[in-house]
């Protein structure tokens, strides 16, 4: 699937970075280095705008390197681009660290990966069919 994007940064396109990796890295742009506190968030710009099709959405997605490493996570998780949307990538990073962070232009902020959905028609009702796990919440299944 092609799907048009406009790149009004310094950094290359977002790519795959293995055969088999289902998300992008997106990279920050910057002017200036942005320092992020402790549990302080922070818009981040990307510098892309991407037009996509009818019935697909981008998410956004944290990198587990800068989550692990570095208590860095995307706020909304996933952050969710819709199709009729025009306007420039941007991401909500939190600090969730005890130490500063700082984001430089060119650095690898989290993933973006595309999928497609269904819309649906909600049908009000009374009642539902009874299904085997019934109305059983959290932990219910028993995977702790």
């Amino acid at each position: 699937m092609k799907i048009r994007i406009k790149n009004t940064s310094e950094n290359p396109l977002p790519e795959y970075q293995t055969e088999h990796s289902a998300g992008m890295d997106l990279r920050a742009s910057v002017e200036q280095p942005v320092l992020i506190k402790p549990m302080e968030r922070k818009i981040i710009p990307t510098g892309l705008f991407i037009e996509l099709p009818d019935g697909f959405e981008a998410q956004i997605r944290p990198r587990s390197g800068l989550a692990v490493k570095h208590g860095i996570t995307v706020l909304n998780t996933p952050g969710t681009i819709d199709a009729d949307y025009r306007g420039e990538i941007k991401v909500i990073l939190i600090n969730l660290s005890d130490e500063e962070f700082t984001v430089n232009s060119g650095d690898r902020i989290c993933q973006m990966i595309i999928s497609n959905y269904c819309k649906v028609i909600l049908e009000d009702s009374t009642e539902l069919n009874h299904s085997t796990r019934g109305s059983g919440g959290f932990g219910h299944t028993g995977n702790n």
